[in-house]
């Protein structure tokens, strides 16, 4: 196809995309950590060699400002906050050990404090480069489409919507919209994951930062650039950064109790061996060599670092968490409730069957003539003896309306089945749930043209109402609409609905001014990947997944066999399932609920931890939510459990290290001798140690792991 849709643009160079991984050198952390580092090895020669004191001296003064003054300044203002801070801690051992003569291993605590602080701000870099880096997906500027036809280069983030953007062959897609001409294949693995490019055309939906193929799009801008996929991404983890674990919480409480017990101590540490005739420079050296080992630097750094990494990984692969209180109650959870409809099917239903409840044998819905009263001009109709010839007389309007919406008798085929199809998709038209987009794509495809819903009222769980033409009509599910009546169209709209539900279809009753007058039959696939989901939350939680939907219990029950779940919750309304949960809760369960629509929302913030589907969710559900799958794939939910695991099992191995290097360093120092810069480099060691440990989870392998774990 042409590779242009209208009047080409001047050519102009295509700006590069920027690389957003922070340099070494542009922390302030690191400059001052190697101005350090420089000054102290220049300074190191002329000590060892015996020059002159104000030579080697002076350098050593340089190091300690350009490594200490940051780490000082931040301590004094902790400390105007009442808090004690550990940097400052530092700054002052360092200080202690130039006044009594040890001004080398003052100066080498400094130089290794400031390492120390240089790495964890890399590390913190790196973590929020690995989150940022999603924006350079989406390309700076967009071709925008004025009225007149001509185009203009404009930046990405001044398109609004409404905005006509025309994407090129070969381009990243500039904003989130709708196609509104042209058709091309477009890569959107960075977004939903998918593997292979994707067709689209006039009325699909394109995302930003994805990469069009061979043809050009006309693409109408859908959502501002700050609210787009990618950049609500971005935004949420970055949220989620900023959070506090309960374990992060409980260790920052401890810590600050801890660090008050260690400076207390120090001065015993110090005045004790005086008191049995130690010397006061070994003495006062001990002691702020106890100050240092005994900090709890490590132990604050053993949980943040493996968590945010984790919570950025996830966001990588399409898994919004959005704390790292979140990140770590995922690792918690023992219990698994799954809606059905666009969590573990595809949440695209399609209308499959249409069943006209009228005239099907001329006498068993009371058609042929008397029965109901239609035969030989008693309602003005003459249904029975003229054949249909007369639908409408004047001033019968109630026999009017049933013509129109009946229609001829015969098979119960055309016109009858085509009437309840266009009503009940004007009646469903302004809602949103996914059966209702299933009626009204129907009535599309079959090229009806919809008439206006007045009045609509949408009640979860039971159905719409709209008056449509003048007709009041009711969609919905049958055991809510036919209400036990037991009138011949009752009777048959049961008796449709049950055979329907048998075939594992879901049945929609369709009621017109109160008279039941058709059924439809709805079926969803199953997602390719919902049998291998449920198999893994099995093995990681030690039961089977509960199915939660409002879906009959023949065809939640059909489904579920195909994947394994034998708890099947069915007919339940949004409070049902609130209740289901609560009462898994009550028994001392952890419950991970997972679904997409308004109906989940209750569920999803009354359990443990929700999880809401990203592609086919409600915006309810997404902000109730405590995560979210924006790429739509359901088994990055097992994964992304499993890597909450590994989170905390290295939160455990953190504290461990840390408890051990501290402990012995203590006792070493107590007990023995230990060199103050050997208590520094073993204190500043371990809190490196723990937070790189932590950001192994940042690697690619590290959720290629998590996967395999969690698939067994």
């Amino acid at each position: 196809m042409a590779s242009t849709l209208t009047k080409p643009a001047p050519p102009s160079a295509a700006p590069a995309a920027v690389r957003r991984r922070t340099r070494v050198l542009a922390l302030p952390e690191a400059r001052w950590a190697l101005a350090a580092l420089v000054l102290f090895l220049l300074g190191l020669p002329p000590a060892l060699l015996g020059a002159p004191a104000w030579v080697w001296g002076t350098l050593f003064a340089a190091t300690y400002v350009t490594g200490g003054w940051e780490p000082a300044w931040e301590g004094l203002k902790a400390l105007r906050n009442k808090a004690l801070d550990v940097d400052l801690l530092m700054v002052v051992a360092a200080l202690g050990a130039a006044a009594i003569g040890q001004v080398l291993d003052g100066a080498l605590l400094i130089v290794i404090f400031a390492t120390s602080g240089a790495l964890e701000a890399v590390a913190t870099a790196r973590t929020a480069d690995s989150v940022r880096g999603l924006l350079d997906l989406a390309p700076t500027t967009a071709t925008r489409l004025l009225p007149d036809g001509t185009e203009e280069s404009v930046a990405t983030g001044g398109l609004v919507i409404g905005d006509v953007v025309v994407i090129r062959p070969g381009e990243r897609v500039g904003a989130d919209g709708r196609v509104l001409a042209g058709a091309s294949e477009v890569d959107q693995a960075t977004i939903t994951g998918e593997p292979l490019p994707v067709v689209k055309e006039t009325g699909d939906e394109v995302f930003a930062g994805t990469l069009n193929g061979t043809g050009a799009l006309k693409v109408e801008v859908a959502r501002d650039a700050s609210d787009s996929v990618i950049a609500r991404i971005v935004r949420m983890v970055e949220e989620a950064s900023e959070t506090k674990a309960p374990t992060q919480l409980f260790i920052e409480k401890v810590e600050r109790r801890y660090s008050l017990g260690m400076v207390a101590a120090t001065p015993a540490v110090f005045l004790i061996p005086l008191a049995f005739g130690a010397d006061p420079t070994s003495s006062l050296l001990r002691a702020m060599t106890f100050m240092i080992v005994a900090s709890p630097c490590a132990v604050v750094l053993a949980t943040m670092p493996p968590l945010l990494s984790a919570l950025a990984n996830a966001g990588r692969h399409g898994v919004l968490v959005k704390s790292a209180v979140v990140m770590e109650r995922l690792g918690q959870i023992d219990a698994v409730a799954l809606d059905k409809t666009g969590t573990l099917t595809e949440g695209t239903p399609r209308v499959t069957t249409v069943r006209a409840l009228t005239g099907h044998d001329g006498g068993e819905d009371g058609r042929d003539g008397g029965e109901h009263g239609r035969d030989g001009g008693e309602d003005g109709c003459d249904r029975g003896e003229h054949g249909g010839e007369r639908r409408r007389e004047e001033g019968e309007e109630e026999c009017g309306r049933a013509g129109d919406v009946y229609g001829p008798g015969g098979d119960g085929r055309g016109p009858d089945e085509d009437r309840v199809l266009a009503l009940a998709a004007a009646a469903e038209h302004p809602s949103e749930h996914p059966l209702a987009r299933a009626v009204v794509l129907a009535a599309h495809a079959r090229g009806h043209r919809l008439a206006p819903a007045e009045e609509f009222c949408s009640t979860p769980g039971v159905g719409v109402t709209a008056l449509v033409d003048g007709d009041t009509v009711e969609v919905g599910a049958p055991a809510r609409l036919l209400n036990g009546t037991g009138d011949a169209y009752s009777v048959r709209a049961a008796t449709v609905s049950a055979e329907l539900e048998a075939d594992g279809h879901t049945a929609v009753l369709v009621k017109v001014n109160g008279v039941p007058a058709g059924v439809l039959g709805i079926a969803d696939r199953l997602r390719p990947d919902a049998s291998v989901t449920v198999a893994a939350l099995t093995r990681l939680t030690g039961t089977a997944p509960t199915l939660l939907t409002g879906d009959n219990p023949r065809a939640a029950a059909r489904l579920a066999a195909e994947v394994g779940i034998t708890d099947v919750r069915a007919g339940l309304l949004p409070q049902d399932k609130v209740a289901v949960v609560r009462e898994q809760e009550g028994a001392g369960r952890r419950v991970l609920v997972i679904g997409d629509g308004v109906n989940d929302a209750p569920a999803l913030a009354a359990a443990h931890t929700g999880i809401a589907m990203g592609r086919a969710g409600s915006d309810l559900a997404l902000e109730t939510a405590d995560a979210v799958i924006v790429r739509d794939e359901l088994a990055t939910v097992p994964a992304v459990v499993a890597l909450s695991r590994r989170a905390r099992a290295l939160v455990v191995q953190n504290l461990v290290v840390a408890g051990v290097f501290i402990t012995g360093l203590v006792l070493w120092d107590l007990v023995g001798t230990l060199p103050l810069p050997l208590g520094v480099l073993g204190h500043e060691g371990s809190t490196v140690l723990v937070g790189l440990n932590g950001l192994r989870l940042l690697r690619e392998a590290a959720w290629r792991r998590a996967a395999v774990a969690a698939a067994g």
